[in-house]
Formats: C-alpha cells, structure tokens, sequence
C-alpha cells in the first residue's frame, strides 16, 4: 500500500530519489531533469545524442545531484534492456520513469512514401518505445517491491486535430499514450506503481537544435497566431512548469493520482 503523508514537507520531499528521463537531454525532458534534480532527485538521462547529453547533464549536476547520461535508442529492445540495466545497477534502483522521447512530423498521410516510413517511425518512437521503457523499468520496480512512479509525456494533440498542423501519426500516437497510461495504472496498481501522463500544449523549450517552422516572407507564424487566440495565457508553456507538474506527479502529494492524463496548455484544447 502507498503510505499515507502526514504533513506538506514530505508531502513533496523527492530527496535521495533516482529517475530515468528519456530525450532528458533537451527541451521539455530537460526541463523535467532539472526540475526534479532541484527537489534532490538523481537523474539518469537515456538519449541518443551524447554529445548534447554533456551539456544537459552539467546543467543537471548543478543542483547538488548525481546525474549520468547513457546513449539508448527506445526503438530498439535490446538496447532498452541493456541500458535500463545498467541504469539500474548504477543507481541502485529506479523510483521514477519519465517517457519523455519522441519525434514529429509535418506532412498528409496521403503525401508520404508508399512504404509509410514516417508513420512507422513516429508510432515507432513515440508510442512503441514507451512501451519498451515501461516493460523494462516496470518490471524491475514491480521485482523490487518499493512501487514507483511513471509519467508518460504525450500531448494535448492526443486529444484534438489541430488545423493545418499535419501531424496525424504523432497525434495517433499520443492518443495511444495516453491510453496506454490508463491500461498500465491499473495493470501496475497491486504493485504501487502509478502511472500518469502530462499533455503539454504549446511549450517553449528554448532549444536551438528543434526551430520552429520557417514562414515565407511576410506571413506570420500560424502557431503563434493560434497562441494568441485562443490560449487564456496568450504565451507558450515553460519546460519548467512541465518539470514542476512531472515533480508533483512524481511525489508522495500526488499519492491518491493514477491513470489520469493532466493537459498543460492554458485551456487551448478547451477553446479549439
């Protein structure tokens, strides 16, 4: 049985806590690694550029924390399973999972290539190797007996079509995400592993390598314009309220919270 809190400050006390964050080398995952390092959590980055993982995990250590970055393609079982495993070893356990990783795509189903190499890929990352991820740490924190914590980052495109953003393979797999989540709350529940999924809108990561959209001259940028409109914020998300609703999710507070999916986006899916 998950353990009653008693009063607020272990209500979000994560201090001596290990995660694994997936794609914690940039952009929301990086949000969600400093987040939690700054609430004393150790941080295991799982990622496939390593040389932006350097960078990432001096950010991280900066908190006072131990934070390692291990090169792990999702999409490849054996790959998961040796990298968990080593994670594992070399924190002593795992108490939270953050399925962060995932990739886009900007283009009609009807457009692509006849082999549908971009749907297999996008379903391939951002569904299937969060499946990867969950088996492998599930099971170990399942063995281990102490519960957890899994927070599955999807999207509020999971939950709506966005006009004339053409990302139906990410927003079916995101779909898939988030009831992915429901199944394993309650799959996990008897072994005190709960399982949640945050649905961020918009967000600014602030992240060179991943640009924007490039507009012709003299249009505006369609996303922003959207922002504007119809976003009760009229601004972009932060990585770090992503970070600081992972490190709620991910603590004592949110004890009684399993299977839900919290959207983050200003109630734009509210007003499309």
């Amino acid at each position: 049985m998950i353990p009653f809190i008693e009063n607020m400050k272990e209500a979000y006390d994560l201090t001596g806590k290990s995660a694994i964050v997936t794609g914690g080398n940039g952009g929301i995952g990086l949000g969600i690694a400093k987040a939690l390092a700054e609430c004393g959590v150790n941080i295991a980055i799982l990622c496939r550029n390593m040389d932006k993982a350097k960078k990432a995990v001096e950010q991280v250590k900066a908190f006072g924390v131990k934070c390692q970055a291990y090169s792990c393609d999702i999409t490849v079982p054996q790959v998961v399973h040796d990298a968990v495993e080593q994670v594992w070893k070399d924190f002593g356990g795992i108490d939270i999972l953050i399925n962060n990783s995932g990739i886009k795509c900007n283009t009609y189903i009807l457009d692509m290539d006849q082999d549908l190499s971009v749907w297999h890929e996008v379903i391939g990352t951002d569904l299937n190797g969060m499946v990867q991820m969950t088996y492998e740490v599930g099971k170990r924190m399942r063995d281990a007996g102490k519960g957890g914590s899994i927070v599955n980052i999807t999207s509020n495109a999971g939950a709506m079509v966005n006009k004339g953003i053409h990302i139906t393979p990410y927003s079916v797999a995101k779909a898939g995400a988030n009831h992915f989540t429901r199944c394993m709350a309650v799959e996990l529940a008897e072994y005190d592993i709960r399982v949640n999924a945050i649905a961020p809108g918009f967000t600014d990561i602030a992240d060179p390598d991943v640009p924007m959209p490039e507009m012709p001259a003299g249009r505006s940028n369609p996303i922003a314009d959207l922002i504007q409109q119809q976003q009760a914020s009229k601004r972009t998300g932060t990585t770090l309220e992503c970070g600081a609703l992972a490190v709620f999710l991910s603590s004592p507070a949110a004890a009684m919270i399993t299977g839900e999916v919290v959207t983050i986006d200003s109630g734009y899916t509210l007003m499309y």
